[in-house]
């Protein structure tokens, strides 16, 4: 055991060499945690990484990545002994930090700290709502735990208060959580920073807590583990390790980010008798991981596998409805469930998706939705009741004014193959967007709704005004933002977000009414943009998104009827998706010989001047005051946008 450990150290300590980058600290401190957790208790099949039934392993403290990439080798996942030779170098298998789908054995993108515990809640979150639903007696097909490893910094985010707090309340008895706790951050002790008592802090939110006082200590570790699968809550174990275990400097600060060097290295190798050269692991080593995680392992699979030929025999809908979870296969006759508004209805666009979810929710057992505590404001909320510690099968989630961990936690139910909702108002994506960033860089299809989009949101004021938010979104790779101009643009939004696989989407929706002022089929909606207003032989162009739609095309009309002035108006619900289409598209739309161009919109300009240097947008906060008194004060009117654009040279 003790040679199969120093393995796991001295591969982590070799990669960081290699690449004269890294930390080393964790990789001696914590390499016992992890051997015990993955050779005795974690259900993992390494020949069949993505078992839907296997235990999920989180490396919250991403910084410790050459730990786990040593351990994902040494179990037998796809990562080579070349792979770890290119630790941190361009496009390899094995990055500074753990990347979800890049690596296999990764879980999720982890590194920004507290990131990885929030994920780990929704992932033991979404396990209990599975297990709820789908096993049956003596057919426990979803039956497993969550684990996170996190460190100290993990501890003192905020966000990692806001996902354990949930936790807590909701009783995950699932989730185990190992702290690393070394007394030691990047700037010195923690002392320097926190003193507060860990203990009394997780019992206070509802958690099982327990102690180990030497991370060495294997069967103490075993114990603490053994016991924490049998707790009804969710458990907090507080590991006692030394930071850099063994080096000279081990216990500081020094040994946390920068590499211990070549010479150090050969001095620990002495010291713990490991007699093997750089990236050497004796053949012993890797039998020792093939027996305690491999066969361990696969006779758990077959079982499963037989389980769930059993089931389907058994409860074939049921087993169909597993099975479209299992494979992402959110398959629905939209056009049939949801019907369209005529045109002229007036409805606020928050209002459509309160009445969306609900239908579509009836037909996906994989959807969720939730709000911070904002469900009768967002209307985003799901059915069958609150989802509590007593009814699992609840699919409304009540994520409290926790809007960090509300974007982080659905990340974490996304990995887990659900589509969840979550709603809050649109400044508040500022709160959000850490969690929201990393979901474009997982490319997964986690589902962000937002509400009170403008400073049409009035009397609150500028504190809940929106202006730059839109531009930010809308610069994040691999998301794409859509805002509806009406009630049936948001069906499409809605549909579209329930297709997507590999991209994240944010929804952004009015408060106030907006009339449905276009007519649009779901094919030409999802190419981000469409002619909503043409003539014969026209002056120039107006594009606008939202709300501001039906202004344009009220200043089309005070155009034309009061100058003889034709313009084509242009929705552009998504900028992402439109510059994703073929340029040909793109010229259909926004011919290249129509430069007389306008854009609108009641945010940040700075995204629109790709298109136009002409822009009516707003540069500063907003106001206090009725909506339509700020609208006019901003000069979002039909005459004030019809005159800006008159002044525009061709």
């Amino acid at each position: 055991m003790q040679k199969s450990i120093h393995a796991i150290r001295f591969l982590g300590l070799d990669m960081i060499n290699e690449a004269n980058s890294g930390h080393p600290g964790i990789v001696l401190g914590a390499a016992p945690v992890l051997y015990t957790l993955f050779t005795r208790h974690l259900k993992v099949t390494p020949n069949s990484s993505d078992w839907f039934n296997r235990d999920r392993f989180i490396l919250a403290a991403g910084h410790g990545s050459a730990l786990l990439y040593a351990m994902l080798h040494l179990s037998g996942y796809e990562l080579s002994k070349a792979d770890l030779k290119q630790f941190r170098q361009l496009d390899s298998r094995t990055p500074g930090h753990p990347e979800y789908g890049h690596t296999d054995g990764v879980e999720a993108t982890t590194g920004p700290l507290g990131q990885g515990i929030a994920n780990a809640v929704g992932l033991a979150m979404a396990e209990a709502y599975l297990r709820q639903r789908f096993n049956r007696k003596n057919l426990p097909i979803v039956d497993h735990h969550t684990y996170v490893l996190c460190g100290d910094g993990d501890m003192q985010e905020g966000v990692t208060l806001e996902a354990l707090s949930l936790a807590g309340h909701l009783q995950l008895e699932r989730l185990i959580v190992l702290f690393d706790s070394n007394d030691v951050q990047l700037d010195g002790p923690t002392k320097d920073a926190t003193s507060e008592d860990i203990r009394m802090k997780m019992e206070s939110m509802g958690f099982t807590y327990a102690k180990v006082d030497d991370a060495n200590d294997l069967d103490a570790l075993d114990e603490a583990i053994t016991t924490a699968k049998t707790s009804a809550r969710p458990v907090f174990i507080e590991i006692k390790s030394i930071i850099g275990f063994g080096a000279t400097k081990q216990g500081t600060s020094a040994t946390h980010g920068a590499p211990l060097g070549l010479e150090e290295t050969e001095r620990l190798r002495q010291a713990f008798n490991y007699p093997y050269d750089r990236f050497d692991v004796p053949d012993d080593v890797y039998r020792d991981f093939f027996e305690k995680v491999v066969l361990r392992n696969d006779k758990a699979h077959t079982e499963w596998l037989e389980m769930m030929d059993e089931y389907q025999a058994l409860y074939p809908e049921s087993f169909g409805q597993l099975e479209a979870v299992i494979n992402r296969d959110f398959t629905l006759d939209y056009e049939q469930l949801v019907s369209t508004l005529p045109l002229g209805t007036s409805e606020a666009t928050r209002n459509t998706i309160g009445r969306i979810l609900p239908l579509v929710s009836e037909h996906l057992v994989e959807v969720l939705a939730g709000s911070a505590d904002l469900s009768g404001s967002t209307k985003v909320k799901g059915i069958n009741g609150d989802f509590t510690a007593t009814n699992r099968a609840g699919r409304n989630i009540n994520f409290g004014v926790r809007e960090h961990a509300m974007a982080a936690i659905v990340n974490g139910m996304t990995l887990h193959h659900l589509k969840v909702f979550s709603g809050g108002f649109f400044i508040f994506s500022d709160y959000m967007k850490p969690a929201i960033r990393l979901a474009a860089l997982m490319q997964i299809p986690s589902l962000f709704v937002f509400t009170h989009d403008s400073v049409a949101v009035g009397e609150d004021g500028p504190t809940h005004e929106p202006i730059e938010q839109l531009t930010v979104f809308r610069a994040t790779p691999h998301l794409v933002t859509l805002r509806p101009s009406h009630a049936n643009e948001v069906n499409h939004a809605v549909r579209y977000a329930l297709e997507s696989r590999r991209t994240p989407v944010a929804i952004v929706l009015t408060r106030q009414n907006v009339p449905v002022c276009t007519e649009v089929d779901y094919d030409t909606f999802k190419k981000g943009a469409y002619v909503a207003l043409d003539s014969s032989d026209v002056d120039g162009i107006l594009i606008a998104t939202g709300s501001e739609v039906a202004l344009a095309l009220d200043a089309a009309e005070h155009l034309q009827s009061a100058h003889d002035i034709a313009v084509r108006v242009v929705a552009m619900p998504s900028m992402e998706l439109f510059l994703k289409q073929p340029q040909k598209y793109q010229d259909s739309i926004l011919p290249p010989d129509k430069t007389k161009r306008l854009a609108i919109e009641l945010g940040c300009p700075m995204s629109w001047y790709r298109f136009t240097p002409h822009v009516h947008g707003i540069e500063t906060f907003g106001k206090s005051a009725p909506g339509e008194k700020i609208l006019e004060h901003f000069g979002f009117t039909a005459e004030h946008i019809a005159k800006k654009y008159r002044k525009i040279d061709a």
